[in-house]
This record gives C-alpha cells, sequence and structure tokens, in this order.
C-alpha cells in the first residue's frame, strides 16, 4: 500500500499531511500558475516541515486562461470543474493510472476539516479504486484549529489568507460570488482586467449573468466562505458514481 498526499498548498492540507506524515510515501503538489507567487514559499517551508519533499507536478495547459479556453465557455453546466478538470484531475489521473497499472494500491490524503465531513464522505463514492483518508476529521478539528496548529508551527500561511481570503486558491477564481470579485478588483487589477476580457471573448461569465465589466463596485458580501477550496470538492460537481480514466 502506498499513501499519497495531494497537498494543495493551503492550512488544512498541510497540517493534515503533518498529521499522517509517518505513514505517507510520496506528497504532491499540483501547481497553477494563477497562484498567488507567496505560494511556492509556502510549500517550501512545509517540505521542511514535514521532513520529507514535495514533489511538484503541472498541466501542460499551465494557467487557468488556457484551461478555460479548451472547453470554450466559463459558465455553464459542469463549468465548477472545467479548470480544475485540465489543471488538476487529469494531471492526477494520469498519475494514478500509471500506479495502479503497475499494480499499486494507493490511498490519498485530503486535507478536508471537520465541517467538511459530509463532503468527505462523498469522496470513496466517486474514487472508489484507492482507499481515502480525512487526519483532520479523524481527530475532529476544524479549519480554525488547523490554522492555529500551523501558527504555532512557526510557518507564516500563504499570503492570500492574510489578504482576507479563505483559501489558497488560484487568484481570480471562476467560482467566486460578486463580493470576491470586487474583493480581486481591489487587490488584483490585472486579474480582474484579463478575467473580465476573457469573458467578453469568450461570451460567456464567471458570475451568472453579469459580465465583470459591468458589476457595481458595492455589489456582493465579502463573508466566509469566498470562494470553497479548489481542488477535489471541485472534481466531484457533476462528475458520474465513479471516476473513469
Amino acid at each position: 500500500m502506498k499513501t499519497i498526499s495531494w497537498f494543495s498548498a493551503g492550512v488544512s492540507s498541510a497540517v493534515a499531511t503533518k498529521l499522517a506524515i509517518e505513514d505517507i510515501d510520496q506528497i504532491i503538489y499540483t501547481h497553477i500558475e494563477d497562484q498567488h507567487p507567496d505560494t511556492m514559499r509556502f510549500v517550501k517551508d512545509c517540505e521542511a516541515w514535514f521532513g520529507k519533499s514535495v514533489e511538484i507536478m503541472q498541466s501542460p495547459y499551465m494557467d487557468v486562461e488556457t484551461a478555460l479556453r479548451q472547453g470554450g465557455i466559463i459558465n455553464g453546466p459542469k463549468v465548477r470543474i472545467r479548470c480544475t478538470d485540465y489543471l488538476k484531475r487529469r494531471v492526477r489521473r494520469e498519475w494514478e493510472v500509471d500506479q495502479l497499472e503497475s499494480g499499486e494500491e494507493l490511498t490519498y490524503i485530503w486535507g478536508m476539516d471537520l465541517a467538511e465531513t459530509a463532503r468527505a464522505e462523498r469522496i470513496p463514492i466517486h474514487m472508489k479504486k484507492v482507499a481515502h483518508r480525512f487526519p483532520l476529521i479523524e481527530r475532529e478539528i476544524t479549519k480554525v484549529q488547523a490554522h492555529e496548529i500551523l501558527k504555532a508551527s512557526g510557518i507564516a500561511r500563504p499570503a492570500m489568507y492574510d489578504l482576507g481570503y479563505h483559501n489558497n486558491n488560484c487568484i481570480g477564481c471562476i467560482r467566486g460570488g460578486m463580493g470576491y470579485w470586487n474583493h480581486i478588483r481591489v487587490d488584483f487589477p490585472e486579474v480582474f482586467k484579463a478575467r473580465a476580457e476573457l469573458e467578453r471573448v469568450m461570451k460567456s461569465t464567471c458570475i451568472k449573468g453579469i459580465y465583470l465589466d459591468e458589476l457595481d463596485p458595492e455589489r456582493g458580501r465579502h463573508a466566509p466562505p469566498i470562494v470553497d477550496d479548489c481542488g477535489i470538492m471541485c472534481e466531484l460537481i457533476a462528475l458520474p458514481t465513479e471516476e473513469t480514466p
């Protein structure tokens, strides 16, 4: 049995990995160019904390805009998994298929916290070919407690958290609402402009029915969660009962 942590470079994922580190054979981080530049600093700090190397993988599509252009639409059926599909899921699935074909039995470590127990219960339903563990849920650890554990370790959390975002997702996540995008407008105006231009080119929107360049700067609430964690939960949206390669 080979145990893998699919490290998202978020706080909960980092703490989950640390808690299970003695059982983990490989730690893999799938990088996307749209991550905040501080993310790689965090990955390296966590690597030292874990006492094990973090393998970095990356999709050939590299970034969110390139991935979205593959599908020709931003908002619509299954849209919430489109960028994750091209940038994360396909990378993991190609690796997984190679492992399973070589006869490996796999266990995946995920960083879901106590409040995400119901979501965690869905994962084995959709991903039956591998086993799954949730160290934070096993120990009844909440997101807040995970942040406290990381702080006690002396590692600075990723910069996106200190800017007021509740997850270390890509900058300009297409799943964000009005409040999220108005926050991006202020913190990362170049990203806001690029996504707004992409919407017009693709004739599709991030926020249903509203183009970003028409969004009232005062609209929306910037309250937690700004947007859910990207990664495995994006993958589960609108997927069939069991994953297929």
